[in-house]
């Protein structure tokens, strides 16, 4: 009766000990990888040939009337000079440009 406990005491043990090495080793194997690996690159928008889906789909806050508006302000006033100037389409606030400014270009 002594040895069975004695066995599974042991047995526990070393289960305890091969888990711990296990996930250290993993731990290690996830610090080593670049940061750039890990975090997906975001996706650029040029509000000077987006179309309305693609700044529906890629901008937060920017829904189908908004990126219409978007649209619609660039071809009645021409290419945008700058990210700023997204500030003068109807709708669009400071907190949406924001919340999108590094995911926006004008090149």
């Amino acid at each position: 009766m002594m040895n069975v406990r004695l066995a599974s005491l042991l047995f526990a043990v070393l289960a305890s000990f091969s888990l711990a090495v296990s996930a250290a080793e993993t731990s290690k194997a996830d610090a080593a990888k670049p940061v750039a690996a890990q975090v997906a690159p975001a996706t650029m928008v040029n509000l000077n040939t987006a179309d309305a889906a693609t700044l529906q789909r890629e901008l937060v806050g920017i829904g189908e009337t908004k990126a219409q508006a978007i649209v619609a302000y660039r071809e009645q006033h021409g290419n945008f000079a700058s990210v700023d100037e997204l500030l003068e389409v109807k709708g669009i606030g400071e907190a949406t440009l924001e919340k999108n400014r590094d995911k926006l270009s004008v090149n």
